[in-house]
């Protein structure tokens, strides 16, 4: 069985058929379904999907996606260890544009040995990782 990392705008894509990648997110998706991949993603995500839910859709969005949504992620708890790490690996890297959830998701995809990431992100591949096309 496979693992798969899925990234906030992943999540968003798949959520909101007027992202602009929505169209794309959908049968990647489903394919992941059909292999029974296990989406694994941090809970600084989590919030930050909450937070772009929320800001753009509003509560209701949030809502549905944890009532609907979330229970098909493993999601990665992220304790002082992890975010520190995730501190660390942002601040080495000098990039303004790095932000501390993509940090963290670097650490945690590296600590969990994940093969592929589902992402519309490019820091992803910048870093180095696999991206689900």
């Amino acid at each position: 069985m496979s693992r798969v990392f899925v990234d906030t705008s992943a999540l968003y894509a798949l959520l909101m058929s007027s992202a602009k990648n929505h169209a794309h997110a959908v049968p990647v998706f489903r394919s992941l379904q059909a292999r029974t991949a296990t989406l694994l993603t941090t809970s600084y995500v989590l919030v930050e999907t909450y937070a772009l839910l929320g800001n753009r859709v509003g509560l209701e969005a949030v809502a549905s996606f944890r009532e609907d949504f979330q229970q098909l992620l493993e999601i990665a708890w992220v304790g002082p260890e992890l975010h520190e790490r995730g501190l660390a690996l942002l601040l080495n890297r000098r990039r303004r544009d790095l932000s501390l959830v993509d940090a963290v998701s670097f650490v945690a995809i590296r600590d969990d040995r994940v093969e592929d990431v589902f992402t519309y992100d490019p820091d992803f591949a910048w870093e180095g990782f696999s991206i689900l096309e």
